[in-house]
């Protein structure tokens, strides 16, 4: 029968080095600025008069006249109710889109552009 031999040499016990770790400082990240709006967003723009009946008759910025529109939209309950992303165009709403009954938010975006100076 063959046995197993156990070594009888004892491992010399290894002492636990302690490395010294650098700390290094902490890179700052840049302050970070405060982001001026594009002006050419903030510059009011005159609706024309199938835009009018919807957002008003007055200047406004383009970002309000979206705004305006998407609480029309929800006011009147004109967004499709299966494809959420579509709008389902009223009286008014169709003026502005061109005599389209429904176009996708994207696209609405586009349309409102050719009614405004």
């Amino acid at each position: 029968m063959a046995t197993k031999k156990k070594s009888s040499a004892k491992k010399g016990a290894k002492k636990a080095s302690k490395k010294k770790t650098v700390r290094r400082a902490a890179k700052k990240a840049p302050a970070k600025k405060k982001r001026t709006p594009n002006a050419a967003f903030m510059k009011p723009m005159q609706p024309d008069e199938a835009l009018a009946a919807v957002v008003g008759s007055g200047p406004l910025p383009r970002t309000e006249i979206t705004k305006k529109l998407w609480q029309y939209i929800k006011k009147n309950g004109l967004q499709d109710a299966k494809v959420r992303r579509n709008i389902n165009a009223d009286e008014k709403l169709g003026r502005v889109f061109g005599g389209k009954k429904q176009v996708s938010m994207f696209e609405m975006t586009k349309l409102v552009n050719k009614h405004i100076k």
